[in-house]
């Protein structure tokens, strides 16, 4: 098992969302507001004549726990959903998982996600 946590731009999220309903990959998945920077560096804004340089955008990170046989699927599924071609489109990382259990029914594994 694997688990693929994508950092993605927060207008983006519905379209994934749908995206991984038509692609039967929305077996379930954590979404959190968060923030961060990468190559974007942040932005410079101008409020009430003072400029302020923000390093730290809002992002969405998703983390989905599924079978190695549908990681290849689901990072392309993400990566084409949320790609603007612009900085800033986020990054996806992929991780081993050693152990799921369902804590209402004690399932293991593949069962429990």
């Amino acid at each position: 098992m694997k688990k693929v946590e994508a950092i993605i731009r927060t207008d983006k999220l519905e379209d994934l969302k749908d995206a991984l309903v038509k692609n039967d990959l929305a077996k379930g998945m954590t979404v959190s507001q968060v923030l961060g920077y990468g190559n974007q560096k942040g932005f410079a804004e101008y409020v009430r004549g003072q400029k302020l340089n923000t390093t730290l955008l809002a992002k969405i990170k998703i983390e989905i726990v599924t079978v190695e046989e549908q990681v290849s699927k689901l990072i392309e599924v993400i990566r084409e959903t949320t790609q603007t071609g612009e900085v800033g489109d986020g990054k996806i990382f992929v991780m081993p998982i050693e152990n799921v259990i369902r804590i209402r029914t004690g399932e293991q594994d593949s069962d429990a996600i």
